[in-house]
């Protein structure tokens, strides 16, 4: 396990959280105001053109970059989350070969499982660095997860091993900025505008599939303008640029993630708000899920959740050794599994880059319907919850499925229900029946050839008792 220093990625908080901006609690008299799950309508005034990345301010390092302790060890078994989902099944229909998949980050650094196939997008913390330089780990674990290509001692394979990484660093917990003027002081790199600027870089670049393991937290209230610009751009995304973003439902955690759950199941009024899954039309908020098929307890409910994917025990990128690795440590060299819904975001968004590359002809809307409804949906009457959304995702059923909705001339619909099955964890191995069924066959053959014998004896005994006496002659 890696022993290294990580600022604010704890366990329960390895969601990334950038600061939003004030918001303003609207009225509740009036009977028609919308649900306080659901942001306002877009507003297209607020988007940006594009332009080259680059830092707001002057950030100055606080802390020092985290370091790899791993010794590049194998991790001995298979991730649980990659044979759930059956990802290298998955992988004989598609790879993500040729497809640009932007991680929007602390950055994603140089690892062999990644070689040739990282672009340094862009940065917004040291522009100089281009998002090829990963001072907190997390966007290369994340990245990991999302494209690694195969390592052939352990196994462990991205979700996406051939796509193409746009890299680019929006946010760092090792940097701040000191405001000379005291108005703007900033204990971590990133906010929700710069976030905005690098979907928007992030689309001119060319990509079809954005990721997004950053959530924002906060009460219930009008969005700010650094929100807007944020909805604005997310929408300009989708819609006229053909692109499917997916992001991380949230963190609960006192320490920088979201301080409260959405415990009941009211749309009408939730307790928090995560942001971008707030957007919920035009994203994929993905929630995470545990070895034992439950909704992780970190993980944030709403009625903005799409789907759900593995995001606890994880095993990816050593993002400062040449291996992988399954733990972080917290700034007292405490050791924790690599958990959170930032994790679980990464297998969605390679499984859209598996989908794209094999169905190029589906718009954007079209594939994050195809991801909903081919999830393993939850026991319910309408299919999908709070906690999971439409359930955990099925890749092979992703790449399978046939869909009445998208047979020429079909009419937009909300997602099938299609039924599907990932199956049992671990498949019980065939190998003790066929000893058994062995060994029973032997049995049974071996008691059959006594009774032949036994049959055979007492016959042969029974004819001479029955023959007459030989007579014999002189």
């Amino acid at each position: 396990m890696r022993i290294r220093k990580i600022a604010a990625l704890t366990a329960a908080a390895v969601t990334l959280v950038t600061a939003p901006g004030a918001y303003a609690q609207p009225s509740t008299t009036n009977a028609n105001a919308r649900p306080n799950s659901q942001p306002p309508p877009v507003d297209r005034s607020f988007l940006r053109p594009p332009e080259a990345p680059k830092e707001d301010v002057d950030y100055q390092k606080k802390t020092e970059c985290v370091t790899s302790g791993t010794g590049n060890r194998p991790i001995p078994n298979k991730p649980w989350g990659q044979m759930q989902l059956r990802l290298e099944e998955a992988h004989r229909f598609a790879t993500g070969k040729d497809i640009k998949l932007a991680i929007i980050d602390t950055g994603v650094n140089t690892h062999p499982r990644l070689q040739g196939r990282v672009i340094p997008a862009g940065d917004y913390v040291e522009t100089e660095k281009k998002g090829n330089d990963d001072c907190d780990g997390h966007g290369t674990e994340v990245a990991g997860v999302a494209a690694a290509s195969k390592d052939e001692q352990t196994g462990f394979i991205g979700a996406a091993p051939e796509a193409t990484v746009l890299a680019f660093r929006q946010t760092s917990n090792h940097f701040k900025y000191e405001d000379p003027a005291k108005k703007d002081n900033r204990d971590s790199a990133g906010k929700v505008a710069t976030l905005a600027k690098a979907i928007i870089s992030a689309v001119d670049q060319g990509a079809q599939v954005i990721n997004i393991s950053l959530t924002a937290c906060a009460a219930p209230s009008a969005p700010s303008d650094q929100e807007r610009e944020l909805q604005a751009a997310i929408d300009w995304a989708v819609n006229d640029k053909d692109v499917v973003i997916v992001t991380a439902a949230g963190n609960i955690d006192s320490k920088g993630g979201c301080q409260g759950q959405n415990d009941n199941q009211d749309p009408n009024t939730v307790n928090v708000v995560a942001s971008p899954p707030w957007y919920a039309d035009n994203v994929l908020s993905v929630a995470s899920m545990n070895m034992d098929g439950e909704v992780s307890s970190f993980s944030v409910w709403g009625p903005w959740v799409s789907v759900a994917a593995p995001g606890e025990n994880i095993v990816t990128l050593d993002p400062r050794g040449q291996g992988l690795t399954d733990a972080n440590s917290d700034e007292n060299k405490r050791l924790t599994a690599i958990q959170g819904t930032s994790f679980a975001s990464p297998y969605v968004a390679g499984v859209v880059a598996l989908v794209r590359q094999r169905f190029p002809d589906l718009k954007a809307r079209q594939v994050m319907d195809r991801i909903k409804a081919t999830a393993q949906h939850p026991g319910n009457p309408n299919g999908r919850d709070h906690k999971v959304g439409y359930g955990m995702i099925n890749p092979v059923a992703a790449l399978t499925a046939e869909l009445p909705s998208e047979r020429p001339g079909a009419k937009p619909t909300t997602p099938e229900q299609l039924i599907t099955n990932l199956g049992p964890l671990n498949p019980p191995s065939s190998t003790p029946m066929i000893v058994a069924l062995s060994g029973t066959g032997a049995g049974v053959g071996l008691l059959l050839l006594t009774l032949f014998i036994v049959h055979t004896v007492n016959r042969n005994r029974a004819r001479r008792a029955l023959a007459p006496p030989r007579r014999s002659t002189i």
